[in-house]
């Protein structure tokens, strides 16, 4: 566990607080804002619940069931049966840290004070994250409206001392005596306070803040395996001049031509070896791929605008107002999530399929400006490359059915009270998914380049000191050079991981200099 420590407020909580929590284990604590917020909406809650007159979430049932009053002696047993009855999850379990943003953004949206949660839920919810204990949550449940509400569920039933989880070691045990063996007593929830854990797009949310940090990675190893590409087929770099791209200003666009211009700097093989095979441009995927990534990239930055303001909302129904009033309302709803979700996939999809035409060409005898088939030592005898493009190819064409909109779905629920619904969970684990399968297929891309590149080597060029650098990490890394055909999918797994842990980026900026 990391020692770093979030403190978590009535506002302010960003992405980074939560790629902290969810992935390194970093600890949580309230501050003391948060604490006093709590406890004024608490009051607020328990003086509804004392009046006569129903209140939607606090005297009443829920969803298609809301037009009932429940008496005072049935109000804990009904925020008990909701966790019980909403924790109704199937399929495979969620990953840890799915699950550990998923408690996190709760937490940080009940320390908001617009909840009316007792402090004292509160703090069980940062300690069950700070002794590493990890809800069973799992794949379906969610339809994202209304909350993640299985996968919330899942989590709020933990707090109680009921369903399974995860220990520190990870081992699944009963989730009571997880708790008890770190000392926490589980909570007897009260008023409103069952419903306040279910109802937010929390888990949508945090997968949505991991994906836009394992992209903005991805991204930035794109460009430099795109300029490594654009080396090894002898291709120009006078593509990724500056004037270029200022007259068209998107500001992605111009960041990858930068970077890959970067990268390509003092390279002895860009734009002077065409005598024998003049070109008078390169092929769209090695040409245009500024243009590409840099969509992208504006595109990242749009979700990361809604993630945003996603963090900085308090997403439950009712909430409980500044004026002390306790009001229904929509704000559950995941459409502004999930569309981001969807346009992610779809970027991604892009970037994936550009990346596998790029690595084809290096291993076509007769786009590849003379490097050997496949880059096979003794092509016939051995066929190189070749499978690793259709592995690569396979994944794209995964990555283009990923990208079909979950967000454009809607099933109707709880008897037509809940009529359209955003899907955005569903969004959220397909990205998931299409995330996962780009940084294969760039690891991919990068292993062809390197081998091309160290082939041109071979031949007397030079390459530029980036991609030289490049070549000896992902070399050092165990991903083999050149040479007769072995045991492929090891070196392939090398390079996902060195892709992956962001090690190609941090290899090419000590000569690039900082990368965006």
């Amino acid at each position: 566990m990391d020692m770093h420590t979030v403190v978590v407020g009535t506002s302010g909580t960003t992405a980074d607080d939560v790629v902290a929590v969810a992935r390194h284990g970093a600890r949580v604590e309230l501050s003391t804002a948060a604490v006093d917020a709590l406890a004024a909406s608490r009051l607020i809650v328990d003086a509804l619940a004392a009046k006569p007159e129903p209140v939607y979430g606090v005297s009443t049932g829920f969803g298609a069931l809301a037009s009932r009053h429940i008496s005072t002696e049935l109000r804990a047993q009904l925020q008990r049966n909701i966790v019980r009855s909403h924790a109704a999850g199937m399929g495979p379990r969620v990953e840890r840290e799915v699950v550990r943003a998923l408690m996190f953004l709760r937490l940080k949206t009940v320390a908001s004070g617009h909840t009316g949660v007792r402090p004292e839920v509160a703090q069980t919810m940062a300690d069950v994250l700070n002794a590493g204990i990890t809800p069973v949550v799992h794949e379906y449940g969610s339809l994202g409206c209304s909350g993640d509400l299985a996968p919330l569920s899942h989590c709020a039933l933990t707090l109680m001392g009921e369903g399974e989880a995860e220990g520190p070691d990870g081992t699944v045990r009963p989730a009571g005596e997880l708790l008890a063996a770190h000392g926490i007593t589980p909570v007897e929830l009260r008023e409103k306070e069952g419903l306040a854990l279910l109802n937010g797009t929390d888990g949508m949310l945090g997968m949505l803040v991991m994906a836009l940090a394992d992209l903005r990675n991805l991204y930035t190893s794109a460009d430099i395996t795109a300029a490594l590409t654009l080396e090894a087929l002898l291709g120009t770099d006078k593509v990724l001049a500056p004037e270029l791209h200022a007259i068209r200003p998107h500001p992605g666009q111009g960041v990858s031509a930068d970077n890959m211009l970067r990268v390509l700097a003092g390279s002895g093989l860009t734009g002077h070896h065409q005598d024998d095979a003049p070109r008078v441009q390169d092929a769209y995927s090695v040409r245009c791929a500024p243009q590409v990534n840099g969509a992208g990239r504006d595109t990242l930055d749009y979700a990361a605008v809604v993630a945003g303001r996603e963090l900085a909302s308090s997403v439950d129904n009712p909430v409980v107002l500044p004026d002390g009033r306790v009001e229904s309302n929509g704000n559950f709803h995941g459409a502004p999530v999930a569309y981001v979700l969807d346009f992610l996939a779809i970027v991604a999809a892009d970037l994936g399929s550009i990346s596998e035409r790029r690595t084809d060409r290096l291993l076509d005898k007769h786009r590849s400006h003379g490097l050997p088939p496949f880059l096979a030592d003794d092509a016939g005898v051995d066929s190189g490359l070749m499978i690793a493009q259709y592995t690569q190819a396979a994944l794209v064409s995964e990555m283009k059915r990923l990208a079909v909109p979950a967000s454009a779905d809607s099933i109707p629920s709880s008897a037509m009270q809940e009529d359209h619904v955003s899907m955005g969970w569903s969004a959220a684990r397909k990205l998931r998914t299409a995330v996962d399968n780009l940084t294969r297929i760039v690891a991919v891309e990068l292993y062809a380049a390197t081998r091309a590149v160290e082939i041109r080597a071979a031949e007397g060029l030079t390459p530029a000191p980036a991609s030289q650098a490049a070549v000896a990490a992902l070399r050092e890394a165990g991903a083999e050079g050149p040479g007769p055909d072995r045991f492929l999918a090891p070196d392939l797994a090398a390079a996902d991981t060195f892709v992956r842990e962001g090690r190609l980026v941090a290899a090419v900026e000590p000569v690039t200099g900082p990368l965006a």
